[in-house]
């Protein structure tokens, strides 16, 4: 039986590295990226039979078709890697409502979606594993990622109790906190001025290869 694995937010940074990882062990890839060429650029250099979709995680349908192609055309997930997140920094005062959710429901509710799909594939064939790509700005806090840091400290919560509600499925659930990688930034930073950034941002002085991380994963 093929093993597949589902990297949402594959398409750069540690989730491109771990779906590098993944396809050396011999697990067939779904690439799911919020823009498909990025995806399809990704999962185009992996070589082999894989798959390269769509999706925005904070939507339930999207999340939903999408778990419908990967079976349909992969087969049933086994591995999930929840890679995919958004980070705009900001002083909490300045921050308005809009960019406070849309952290949210990208980096906790779009898990949480992700989660909810792999694990109704998973109790059927009583295994997976769940991987979510937190920060340690989640465990820390770090000044001027206030919405972000809770973000992705709810990640941790989510992980931790999720781990204990499907352990007897034999289904494992964990959660890892970068501190920083080397990867092209999803923005950049101007003093007063707002910014995004990749998944995983901290402050930071040494900057290790996202592969590191993929190791760790």
């Amino acid at each position: 039986m093929d093993r597949v694995c589902a990297v949402f937010g594959g398409s750069r940074g540690i989730g491109r590295a771990v779906a590098r990882l993944m396809a050396q062990r011999g697990y067939r890839l779904a690439i799911v990226a919020r823009n498909l060429q990025g995806a399809r650029a990704a999962a185009g250099d992996l070589g082999g039979d894989h798959l390269a979709l769509s999706c925005d995680v904070a939507k339930e349908h999207d999340v939903q078709n999408t778990f419908e192609e990967i079976e349909k055309n992969l087969g049933r997930v086994n591995f999930l890697v929840n890679a995919a997140g958004i980070n705009r920094d900001n002083l909490l005062v300045r921050t308005n409502a809009e960019d406070m959710l849309s952290q949210l429901h990208t980096n906790l509710l779009g898990s949480m979606l992700t989660c909810r799909a792999a694990v109704k594939t998973m109790i059927k064939q009583q295994a997976g594993s769940i991987v979510n790509v937190g920060s340690v700005a989640g465990v820390k806090g770090s000044s001027g990622q206030s919405v972000y840091s809770a973000s992705k400290g709810g990640l941790v919560a989510f992980s931790r109790s999720l781990a204990k509600e499907v352990a007897r499925k034999k289904i494992r659930v964990n959660v890892v906190a970068p501190a920083c990688r080397k990867t092209k930034p999803a923005g950049r930073r101007s003093p007063g001025r707002q910014s995004k950034r990749d998944v995983g941002s901290a402050p930071r002085q040494r900057e290790p290869p996202a592969e590191g991380e993929g190791g760790v994963l």
